[in-house]
């Protein structure tokens, strides 16, 4: 048996009773046992997992199954399923145990998709290169001495590798389109507010969404379409659900701005060739092609790190040893608590984005920097919208380069952060980006390019991404 390239695939397999979703879920409890090596699973539910297949399948054979029926997924290990723990990658949650399921969750539960287990990711969502988990790095399947990308990397990895149909990650600056993108799969990060957040475990509230990692655009469109939607437990949640799984069908003639930098920039020959193949299969189709330039595109970097560091700082402030979690042994004193459980339970990255967070917050320092990058903040989104006044989709590169080495990141912080220079303006904006994949390098790496829309406007964003998929 070998992996499915698309949902639809599946469930003709399915409905024609070549396959069933126990056989389905037997086969990738085996892929994860046999790729353990890649460290993508940090835990898998095989008994809960087979209830919900034999579940399926009965469903299947009396024509009432759900839309996803027989779709193993797997969940980040920032997403909580009921009765099941959930860590971010970190100590500092060690023996914590859900006592509810994220709504992202629980509405594929209710279509019939299969949960299979939880996967590995920077430290809660802290990270590019999936190097910054407690439980150690995933590798990339496309080369083991490679990182897969971060923070969602174990999603990515899981998904590439045939071990799962499926992953929900976290995309808080790129943390599900850049993974995607290293690991040659399909990465959706939806509008800010399209996906509830309930469930969730917080980095920064004001950029975290919930996206899928999968091996078609069809099956992203799917997956938005089950998750979206308004939630009575997330007040940023939208009300509208329009029918994603549709565009493809659509032959509306689009403005595609390029983004200029991503030809003219410090970016790998293979994305510039792949970049300048998806322009010319723009126009060839017919639609519309300008160059764009971001003049801010310098300032993303900065912005978007000073304000997430501050909602770290402020987010992870309720995991102090003495609700949840980890609670250290060694501590004498109440202040001794605070600081022991908090330093033994945290790793290197997130108590140095704790401490950057708390500084920029602090009275001193707030209108310096806090505040300025705030007003940047809003000089983005009015730019990006600018842009896409004129434009219906931009199109640019997920990532400068290739995966890079296992170890790099961390002898090259300022490299690390500079691999996310072209998706966080997705996050800073709130406006929904989706990145595909885009050929290999000589060295046998994938690579992706990437696409933004108008806020609420995935349903242009799936056409133009249908358009790319098969370049």
């Amino acid at each position: 048996m070998t992996a499915y390239a698309s949902y639809a695939a599946l469930r003709q397999a399915l409905d024609s009773g070549q396959t069933t979703c126990r056989q389905q879920v037997e086969f990738y409890l085996h892929q994860i046992s046999t790729h353990r090596q890649l460290n993508a699973f940090l835990e898998t539910y095989p008994e809960t997992a087979l209830e919900q297949a034999d579940a399926a399948d009965i469903r299947l054979r009396a024509g009432t199954a759900g839309r996803l029926a027989g779709m193993v997924v797997g969940l980040k290990d920032l997403l909580c399923y009921k009765n099941h723990p959930v860590q971010a990658g970190s100590r500092i949650l060690e023996g914590f145990r859900s006592a509810f399921s994220a709504t992202a969750v629980e509405r594929l539960l209710q279509e019939d998709a299969i949960i299979i287990g939880r996967q590995n990711c920077d430290e809660f969502g802290m990270g590019s290169a999936n190097e910054h988990s407690a439980f150690g790095p995933v590798l990339n399947p496309a080369d083991p001495e490679r990182v897969p990308g971060g923070s969602s990397g174990g999603s990515a990895a899981a998904v590439a590798a045939g071990l799962c149909h499926a992953s929900l990650g976290t995309d808080t600056g790129g943390s599900v389109r850049q993974p995607a993108a290293l690991c040659g799969v399909v990465g959706l990060k939806p509008t800010y507010g399209r996906v509830p957040r309930w469930g969730l475990l917080a980095y920064a509230s004001s950029f975290d969404t919930i996206g899928p990692i999968t091996r078609s655009v069809a099956d992203a469109a799917l997956l938005l379409e089950v998750m979206a939607g308004p939630d009575g437990l997330d007040s940023t949640a939208a009300t509208d659900v329009p029918a994603f799984v549709s565009p493809k069908k659509e032959n509306k003639i689009l403005r595609v701005g390029f983004l200029q930098e991503g030809l003219d920039g410090a970016v790998d020959d293979t994305i510039k060739k792949a970049f300048r193949a998806a322009i010319e299969k723009f126009r060839a189709a017919g639609h519309h092609v300008e160059p764009v330039q971001f003049k801010l595109l310098n300032y993303l970097l900065p912005t978007y790190y000073i304000l997430t560091a501050a909602e770290v700082s402020s987010n992870l402030a309720r995991y102090d040893g003495l609700r949840y979690g980890r609670r250290s042994e060694n501590a004498t004193s109440m202040e001794g608590l605070y600081k022991k459980s908090r330093t033994e339970g945290f790793g290197h990255e997130a108590r140095k984005r704790i401490l950057l967070g708390t500084f920029v917050l602090s009275a001193d320092y707030y209108d310096a920097y806090y505040t300025k990058a705030q007003r940047v903040r809003r000089l983005i989104v009015q730019e990006t919208e600018a842009l896409l006044s004129r434009c219906d989709v931009l199109l640019m590169p997920t990532t400068p380069a290739p995966a890079g080495r296992i170890g790099e990141p961390q002898t090259d912080p300022l490299q690390e952060f500079l691999g996310d220079i072209f998706t966080v303006q997705a996050n800073v904006t709130g406006l929904p980006a989706l990145s595909v994949p885009a050929g290999i390098s000589p060295g046998g790496l994938p690579a992706g390019l990437q696409l933004l829309a108008r806020k609420f406007d995935e349903k242009t964003l799936f056409q133009a991404a249908y358009l790319l998929e098969n370049q």
